[in-house]
């Protein structure tokens, strides 16, 4: 991989039983609304970090950097509500990911920092909000489409026990995303 970009971003990752209920209500509540398409599970994912396009040659640091996060413990979350992100001009639909007890928002705030401090990341200015995208509004897709109100999924709550380095490989049927390194959380 050396002496070339990569495409990078940190996730948390999701457990089948909430990849198999988002994969439900997306195929049960999106099938039929025109202009949309709908993911695929193994690509739902929380992304924590996205660095964009990076030198090959900080994959190894990067990687460095999120492994500090091992020490933190899994993390138990719940599906929360559907939304169109961003509200102003919908570009996906996601499913917002509930973190009562703000675990998540922590692990996500370290690592933003530890990549800031390596110079591989730079915080958004809007604040973060942890999400799952499930589809993607494709160009020209009619605003009624949009206005569409989305209904909570059926209430799921689950562990999360890692998070993942991953490498995106951009395409015409969409993204296809490559892990470069997993870092276990702490189940005790």
């Amino acid at each position: 991989m050396s002496g070339q970009d990569v495409r990078l971003f940190v996730a948390l990752e999701l457990p089948a039983v909430a990849a198999t209920g988002l994969e439900r209500w997306s195929r049960e509540r999106l099938r039929d609304v025109a202009g949309l398409r709908l993911l695929e599970p193994q690509s739902f994912h929380v992304t924590l970090c996205f660095l964009g396009r990076r030198s090959a040659a900080e994959v190894g640091p990067i990687a460095s950097a999120c492994r500090s996060l091992g020490g933190h413990r899994q993390l138990v979350l719940a599906l929360g509500a559907g939304l169109w992100l961003p509200p102003r001009r919908p570009r996906v639909v996601a499913i917002e990911i509930s973190d009562a007890d703000g675990a998540l928002a922590r692990l996500q705030s370290e690592l933003s920092r530890a990549l800031q401090a390596g110079g591989w990341y730079e915080p958004e200015r809007r604040r973060w909000l942890g999400h799952v995208t499930v589809a993607r509004v494709g160009r020209g897709a009619p605003p009624a489409s949009l206005a569409l109100e989305l209904p909570p999924p059926v209430p799921l709550r689950f562990v999360s026990a890692a998070v993942t380095l991953y490498r995106s490989h951009l395409g015409s049927e969409g993204a296809h995303y490559q892990p470069l390194e997993t870092v276990g959380l702490s189940d005790s």
